[in-house]
């Protein structure tokens, strides 16, 4: 049986108020933070892959070259991934995490971890890992089933105010 249009809508309204909801809470508990969401993300996205192919996180990311070339001269700029030439194709970059860009990544983990505890200080552990399934679930879905969607828009730009 499959998802009925008014289920797809409600989906797609909690899904924009939840990214609405992330943004506040990210705005607010990392003041102190280096780089923006957007920046961050890339940096995930390099930390999850690890080496890998600029073009690549680009295409994942759903944005344009030179919107990835900005933020890869932002997170190199404050040492936090390393850039080479791809020695198959050396017009292509490879990029990797540094040190720095790993440190980073873990305090803003545990930071936000923490932060998340006290949000969901009501839920049991229980609730909270079927959330987590769900999203999981959720986030594959969309990653992988493009049916219906011609090829040319299937890795669309986040909308603005978008979490990455």
């Amino acid at each position: 049986m499959s998802v009925q249009q008014g289920t797809a809508s409600e989906l797609v309204h909690n899904i924009f108020d939840l990214n609405r909801a992330i943004r506040v809470v990210v705005a607010n508990t990392d003041a102190t933070s280096d780089v923006g969401l957007a920046v961050e993300g890339v940096l995930r996205l390099v930390g999850e892959r690890g080496t890998c192919r600029a073009s690549d996180i680009a295409s994942m990311l759903g944005i344009g070259a030179s919107a990835l070339s900005r933020h890869v001269c932002d997170l190199t700029g404050l040492g936090m991934i390393d850039r080479r030439p791809d020695p198959a194709d050396g017009r292509a970059q490879l990029l990797s995490l540094a040190p720095k860009g790993q440190e980073y990544l873990a305090a803003a983990g545990a930071r936000r971890a923490r932060t998340l505890e006290r949000m969901l200080a009501g839920w049991s552990e229980t609730e909270a890992a079927e959330a987590a399934a769900t999203l999981a679930k959720l986030s594959h879905a969309f990653r992988t089933n493009h049916a219906g969607i011609p090829a040319a828009t299937a890795p669309t730009a986040p909308a603005a105010g978008a979490a990455q």
